[in-house]
This record gives structure tokens, sequence and C-alpha cells, in this order.
């Protein structure tokens, strides 16, 4: 058995606004004992020089990539790192963690500029959604915006209170109330008010978080959106390449999304597929694949627009676009599916247990289906919708052209495959499916 010591845990230490002041004696200790301080300049500032006399390491830009090497750089001595409030709620806690193990790491959390903002403001944490903009697009609150709900945002900077006003209006949430808190637990604490309609305050103080009521405006900014798969057709940009909505609620019904997951939209179209995907959960992830450039370019629109930005988009065709992307939990075929090797190359980069959707509405693509069918199992659906439209003076049915759906889920052991029977000629490669 080896002797050596353990190695030296990281000390993670979260600090408020208030500095030193705020810090708890085990807290005090450890950065009066470290030997090496790494944080932002601002919470360096923080600390008073003759009660923390270790070297001083500010954080480079970017960040992230900077950890590993700033933590091998010091290996063997003992290292403090400064977190904002608590270092596990978006703090670099998290990179540690991931980076060094939560083993190699001791956390001081300290509260949070959430649970101070909600005890000013008195709302329940519990019921408060929170967002952050730092270092992400300002887009992504979107995603959270429902009348009557309280969301808090974790601002990037002084600018950020104006650029969350600008996206409530965009939104048709002008008459939102808005408050900006500034330097939560410090002395210099401050707050205003307005609505996002109204919003005319000069950028403040750069370390704030601005609160939400949010209140929507029927007359404005489209139409309203709810939290389940199947939003309106009218909420999405599109050439008519959109899988339609009361298809698309049962397509995300097949995938079966959780959270952390990651979906291949292939044949993106409007990007509909894998935009309801990622606002299932924020921790959801997608990639469309579209070989279309001017789709591709609607497909990030379309995902900022309805608050996920984070959408991957790939301009290409499938199968080859898919070389080099990280492996999915879940497929969507939405067009393209006569393409030579893609279904193989989409069975075979699925995990077991991955989820397998493909929408048709070709009878060449139909017959591909029934196929893979025959060999997989799964589900094999035909999917039909009418709406009500005039008829002269009355009122009938207008078919839409049904589409049929095979969703399959793979196993973990695979069968012996039975043979393949003929394949339609690939009449059109580029097909597109209009589902």
């Amino acid at each position: 058995m080896s002797s050596a010591p353990p190695p030296i845990p990281v000390t993670v230490v979260g600090l408020g606004a208030d500095g030193w002041a705020g810090l708890t004696a085990a807290a005090r200790f450890s950065l009066s004992s470290a030997e090496v301080l790494i944080g932002g300049p601002r919470q360096l500032d923080l600390l008073p020089a003759d009660e923390c006399p270790g070297q001083r390491v500010a954080w480079p830009s970017p960040l992230r990539p900077a950890v590993p090497k700033l933590m091998a750089e010091h290996a063997g001595r003992r290292i403090a790192v400064l977190a904002s409030g608590d270092p596990m709620f978006y703090g670099i806690g998290r990179a540690l963690a991931e980076e060094l193990g939560p083993d190699a790491l001791l956390v001081h959390p300290h509260p949070s500029s959430v649970s101070y903002a909600c005890a000013r403001l008195g709302w329940p944490v519990e019921d408060t959604e929170v967002v952050t903009v730092v270092g992400r697009p300002v887009d992504r609150l979107a995603a959270a915006l429902y009348d009557g709900r309280r969301v808090l945002v974790l601002s990037a900077g002084a600018a950020s209170p104006g650029e969350i006003a600008a996206l409530l209006r965009e939104r048709g949430f002008g008459p939102s109330r808005m408050r900006v808190l500034e330097q939560l637990g410090s002395e210099r604490e401050d707050a205003y008010e307005g609505t996002a309609d109204g919003w005319d305050h000069a950028p403040g103080d750069p370390l704030n978080v601005v609160a939400v009521d949010c209140r929507r405006d029927p007359a404005r900014g489209g139409p309203r959106l709810g939290a389940t798969p199947g939003l309106p057709d009218a909420a999405y940009e599109h050439d008519g390449q959109l899988t339609k909505r009361h298809v698309r609620a049962a397509t995300l019904c097949a995938l079966a999304p959780a959270p952390g997951e990651l979906l291949w939209d292939i044949g993106g179209g409007s990007g509909s597929i894998g935009i309801e995907w990622m606002r299932t959960h924020p921790s959801c992830r997608a990639v469309a694949v579209e070989r279309v450039p001017e789709r591709a370019a609607r497909i990030t629109r379309n995902a900022a627009a309805l608050g996920v930005p984070g959408l991957r988009v790939v301009v290409g065709a499938a199968p080859q676009a898919l070389t080099g992307l990280p492996a999915p939990d879940a497929v969507f075929i939405g067009g393209g599916l006569t393409a030579p090797g893609l279904l193989d190359a989409v069975w075979a980069a699925l995990a077991p247990g991955g989820r397998l959707v493909v929408n048709t509405v070709t009878l060449e693509s139909e017959a591909v289906l029934a196929d893979r069918y025959r060999r997989h199992g799964g589900d094999l659906v035909k999917l039909a919708v009418a709406h009500a439209v005039p008829v002269g003076g009355f009122t009938g049915w207008r078919q839409a052209m049904a589409v049929t759906q095979w969703s399959v889920t793979k196993p973990v052991t695979e069968p012996e495959p039975k043979p393949a029977t003929a394949t339609p000629t690939d009449a059109d490669t580029k097909e597109k499916d209009q589902t």
C-alpha cells in the first residue's frame, strides 16, 4: 500500500457582495491559510491583504479552458477558489467538480443572489423560475415567459436590464413589472423598478438581478405559447416545411424527451421538433441537420425566438453530415428518408435504449418504414388530421396529408435481423417530407 499523503483538497469559498464581513469563521480560515487565491478581480479585491497573504491569481478569459491548467500549475499547494454566492449554483463549483471530482473539493457555500432576491421580494424560492444570461444569450428568457409567472434573471452586467426589457416588449410581455436589485447583501444594496413597456432607466450597477412579474399583452407578440409540445404553427417562421402542430405533438410524445438527453433532428425544416424537444426541459439538447442553408438560418431564428438559442444547427445532407456529432439519445427523421445509408447510420449511432421516430407522407418512404418495422418492430401508425373549413355557407372537413410514423426503441440485445426486402428506387434522395 502507498504511504503517500492524500491530496490537498481545493477549497471553494462562496463570497457575497458584503465580502469578508459576510464570511463564516471556517471560510475565513480557508482563505487566510491558502497559498494560492484564485478568483475574479472584483472578488479578489474584497479580501483584506493582511488577512489573506496568499498569491492572488485572476481568472483569465475564457474561464472554463483555464481550469485544468491552473489546477495543474498550482498542484500540491493549498488552493482557495472564490465564487459569487453559492459556488454550486451557476458557479465555478460545477467546473471544478467536473474537472477534479467532487471528493477533491471542500465547498463553503454562501447565500446565492436568488436567495437574497426572494427574501427581499417575498417570493418563495421553489416557485420562482431562474434564468441566467451570464455568458448566454438573453433569448433564453423567452422559454420562461408565461402570464403570471415570476422569473429571476441573473444578469450579465449593467446592460442586462435594458436588454431584458426589450425582449419582453418584443415577445408581447411589455406590461410585465421589472425590479432590478443591485449589490444584494452589501451596504450599497439598491433597487429600482418599472414596466418593460416604459423602461427608461440608465444602466446601473453591473452586479444585479432582475425580477420579472410576467404579464402578457394578448394584442401583441403572436399566439399564446403553452408549456407542452404542439405549439401553434403560427409561432414558427417557415416556408411550408413544418411538422404541423398535431403531428408534432404526437411526434414529441413518441420521442419521449427526458432531462439531459440529446436529439438529432434530421431534415430540420423549420426546426420545430428540435425546438420543442429543448423546451421540455432546460437541460435537453438538440442538433438540427438541414441541407438547405436558408432553412438552416430559419431554424436558428426560430430557436432564438422560442427561447432555445442553444439549438445547434448543422448545414449538410445526412448521413454525411452526421459524422462527428455527439451520440444521440433519440433521433427524429422528418425528411430525406430515402437517402442511401441514412437509416443504417442512425441505427448504428443509437445506443441501446435509444429512440428513433420517422415521419413520412410518400408511398416510397412508407415502403421503407414497413420493411424496417418488419425487421425491428416498434410502432407503425397512420396519423390523419382534418380541419373544419367553410364550404359555401356551411362547414366541412378538409383532410391534411396523412402521416405514416414509425417509432422504435433500440433493444439492449439486438435480435438476429430479418432479411431486408427490396427497397424502392432512390428517385429523390433530396426528398423532404411535408409532415
